[in-house]
């Protein structure tokens, strides 16, 4: 399918999605993503598809059946952020919308979230997936956690953006440094992070009620241990608390809730021990975000107290 772009207009978007063996994925989804790409109103200029060194056989068919897809390989795999940043930094739009592989867009997806970026603080707006809500965060027991808020007809803050289904204002994403790949590799937690950093500094995350896709949730993690998925999800879950929490007195409650954890559960140590070889890194973060950040970690957590 080709479909000629006039780039004299800005405000444009470049549609990002990672893969990795995800040729089944790809053959379900991609017409829906063509679908909306011919429609003018969602102002998609390009689709970027990063494929993270795939075994199957997704480059092949993407070649044979989408040659105007802008196509990038890694030769080594490095993980969802990384295959994330890859496609940013090729973009050439204003903004990245990012789909997972297991995702289908409605067709006209993009319209109404394009519309809050007029808001020059917003960083991002979250698609509406179905059953799903807008994303609350709170902070409980010491540790950082969130859930879905109810779907509704109405734009609601939300705590996260997620980075499978969402849309980015590419300056502010370039000026956090993207997805944290040192930290957050080879998934969980990334895109909570870049979307918690950006609230630290006053930019706006946002869900939109009308963009609406379908995403299939796990469908891409499902050749991948569940065990060895939990491991990954309770160390970036500690390495998110200690590179982003600044507040002393939530520090304080995150420590005394760590042991207490540890001492209910000793099989906990593991994770702690995981979490800790990345401790150098996690500190250099960790001032950076004590610099640069504007907003308190209780103003972000109360905006969501009473949802």
């Amino acid at each position: 399918m080709k479909i000629k772009k006039d780039i004299t207009n800005s405000d444009w978007v470049s549609l990002i999605i990672p893969n990795f063996n995800g040729e089944k994925l790809l053959e379900e989804n991609l017409s829906f993503v063509f679908e909306a790409f011919a429609n003018k109103e969602n102002k998609i200029l390009e689709i970027i598809i990063v494929d993270d060194a795939s075994n199957d056989g997704s480059v092949n068919f993407i070649k044979r059946n989408y040659p105007d897809i802008r196509l990038i390989k890694h030769k080594l795999n490095r993980g969802f952020p990384a295959a994330v940043n890859t496609g940013v930094r090729m973009a050439k739009g204003d903004y990245i919308a990012l789909l997972n592989t297991d995702v289908k867009p409605s067709r006209n997806f993009l319209v109404d979230s394009l519309v809050h970026f007029k808001n020059e603080k917003v960083f991002a707006v979250s698609f509406h997936e179905k059953g799903y809500g807008w994303a609350r965060g709170y902070f409980e027991d010491g540790f950082i956690n969130h859930e879905q808020g109810k779907e509704s007809k109405s734009v609601h803050e939300t705590f996260w953006v997620s980075g499978g289904s969402g849309i980015f204002r590419r300056s502010m994403w370039l000026k956090l440094g993207g997805m944290d790949e040192k930290l957050f590799t080879p998934f969980y937690w990334e895109d909570i992070d870049i979307s918690y950093r950006a609230a630290k500094r006053g930019w706006l995350l946002l869900w939109e009620p009308n963009s609406k896709v379908i995403h299939e949730h796990e469908s891409t993690m499902k050749k991948i241990s569940i065990n060895y998925r939990k491991r990954i999800q309770e160390r970036n879950q500690l390495i998110f608390i200690w590179k982003n929490i600044t507040s002393p007195q939530l520090l304080k409650r995150h420590f005394a809730g760590l042991i207490k954890r540890i001492s209910r559960h000793p099989g906990y140590l593991r994770i702690v021990f995981l979490a800790l070889k990345k401790i150098r890194i996690v500190i250099k973060a960790r001032r950076k975000e004590i610099k640069e950040g504007k907003i308190s970690d209780e103003a972000i957590f109360a905006k969501f107290k009473n949802d």
